[in-house]
């Protein structure tokens, strides 16, 4: 049972492709963004010998993570029925909670998250590798649990179909990239614009999980209102078009959602929206990307 399985017919690959890429190269970057702190930090501070600590850090992270994805990947999958229903539906609205969580403390933190991880890696220095270890391992971890509760339901979005990990591998790939080439100062980029445009993407497929755990728990019995539709245009709404797959494969859009669905859907994004773009004060003045990368112009 999948995350953001629409019901709507299957999503064409290039949907798949570009919506999990898309989520590839933020999450990615983000990520990045944040090891390339803590290895500036060290590279600038004379301590190369515990660069290996980090990287075992980081490592662990991204094992975690995929055993995360594959645990709710693989208990979603193995039930059927009306149990499958309220499992995926409890799953959707948990990750509902955990994205929209993180997406809006990304927002406030970084501006302050760069000088936050330098503080934290000098007194992990002082401590021991471990300290290192597990403060490169908490800082990966935190953006790479947000990527696999998204990341479920593309990977499960049509019968076993592999693009979606494909997507996200390429997109993890370009963030790599691009994370290389601003750390020796090769290109830079308006993160403000970058994560504040991906963050309203986010926040908006975030809506149509939630939309998919309201109607699966309604399916499985837990919800009312299963029966009351908001609208139906499944006569003139084409699935199989290309903005059939494109609405149904990114964003879960389905043309018979019930009338708790549309007003959740709406109610999250633009409460979710408001709090995300609202103004965050003066930006902080400029400094080289070796010494303060660019996340903390994030919105």
């Amino acid at each position: 049972m999948s995350v953001l399985a629409a019901g709507a017919g299957a999503p064409s690959i290039a949907t798949q492709l570009f919506g999990s890429g898309l989520i590839g190269v933020r999450e990615g970057l983000e990520t990045g963004i944040v090891v390339m702190i803590l290895v500036a930090f060290l590279v600038k501070s004379d301590r190369r010998d515990a660069l290996k600590w980090v990287w075992l850090g980081v490592g662990i992270a991204i094992a975690m993570v995929a055993a995360i994805f594959f645990a709710i990947h693989f208990g979603t999958s193995t039930v059927t029925g009306l149990t499958a229903e309220i499992i995926a539906g409890v799953a959707s609205l948990v990750a509902v909670v955990i994205v929209s969580a993180m997406v809006l403390w990304m927002r406030s933190a970084a501006k302050s998250i760069s000088g936050e991880l330098r503080a934290g890696m000098e007194r992990a220095l002082d401590v021991g590798p471990l300290a290192v270890l597990l403060l490169a391992f908490f800082a990966v971890s935190r953006e790479g649990v947000e990527t696999a509760l998204l990341m479920v339901g593309y990977a499960e979005n049509t019968e076993g179909s592999s693009w979606p990990l494909l997507g996200l591998l390429l997109g993890v790939v370009v963030a790599a990239l691009l994370t290389v080439l601003l750390y020796f100062g090769t290109i830079r980029i308006n993160f403000a614009k970058f994560f504040k445009y991906t963050g309203v993407f986010l926040i908006v497929v975030a809506a149509g999980i939630l939309a998919y755990g309201i109607r699966a728990l309604q399916t499985g019995g837990w919800l009312p209102g299963g029966a009351t539709q908001a609208f139906d245009i499944t006569g003139w709404f084409d699935s199989s078009s290309w903005y059939g797959t494109v609405l149904a494969g990114i964003f879960n859009f389905r043309p018979d959602p019930t009338l708790a669905q549309v007003v959740a859907w709406v109610v999250y994004v633009v409460v979710v929206l408001a709090l995300f773009l609202r103004p965050t004060g003066a930006p902080a003045a400029a400094k080289p990307v070796a010494e303060q990368p660019a996340l903390e112009s994030t919105p």
